[in-house]
């Protein structure tokens, strides 16, 4: 088993040197140059050789390996802040609705009650409810601004 990859990874590093056919020719659609292997019918091209050995080395299975894992990674980090994200804006968002009803109860007025020190039920004063009105008022804009 063990020979036979050796075989393998030294078949591998000769077939670098070898020689590869690269056809070149102008696109009549778009004007533009392209390489092809193969020729493409009905169009003029160009034979042009490559050689395998003096391009960049290719990265071995286990840098191949290394560098897949890393964009697994940080898809898997990017996904997770995105969902982080969209947790934040779904407690923004309630917390804005909360502010808002809150601003509508002393908004409209009326006869509000609250308990006092004794857990009585006692009605607001007038000056006690427009002071609450101002407080959730700023609270609720606070709360809905947007970033």
């Amino acid at each position: 088993m063990i020979k036979r990859a050796l075989m393998l990874a030294l078949a591998v590093a000769l077939v670098t040197t070898a020689e590869a056919q690269l056809y070149k020719y102008t696109d009549p659609k778009t004007g533009k140059t392209v390489y092809s292997d193969q020729p493409p019918p009905d169009i003029d091209t160009k034979s042009v050789n490559i050689r395998g050995g003096s391009g960049p080395a290719t990265k071995s299975a286990v840098e191949q390996d290394k560098a897949l894992e890393k964009g697994r990674k940080e898809v898997a980090e990017k996904a997770k802040k995105a969902g982080e994200a969209e947790k934040q804006a779904a407690q923004n968002a309630e917390r804005c609705q909360q502010t808002k009803n809150n601003y509508q109860i002393y908004a409209d007025g009326g006869r509000i009650q609250k308990l006092n020190a004794q857990g009585e039920r006692e009605y607001m004063t007038d000056e006690e409810i427009e002071a609450k009105r101002e407080s959730s008022r700023r609270q609720m804009e606070e709360a809905c601004k947007q970033p």
